[in-house]
């Protein structure tokens, strides 16, 4: 395996990883900003106030999304172990 193989693969590793997280951390920052602006407007300062829809949010976004999350993760699996059989 040469350097420009493994550099392929940590490059996969990184688009991979950012695919996966991207829709939940895209969720949580929107999120986190439209209840920061209501905590402004109303000014109401509870700490659970932003936790729980958060957490709401990404629970629902994991069901939505799973499937399709573990679907790129076996694909990048698969391309790993194919490169290992080449070897």
């Amino acid at each position: 395996m040469t350097q420009g193989d493994v550099l392929s693969i940590l490059r996969e590793f990184f688009f991979v990883a950012v695919k996966i997280a991207g829709p939940l951390l895209v969720i949580s920052m929107v999120l986190g900003i439209v209840v920061a602006i209501f905590q402004a407007a109303t000014q109401i300062h509870e700490q659970t106030l932003t936790f729980v829809p958060k957490l709401l949010a990404i629970a629902i976004m994991l069901l939505l999304l799973g499937s399709w999350m573990m679907t790129v993760l076996d694909d990048f699996f698969n391309m790993i172990f194919d490169k290992i059989k080449m070897l």
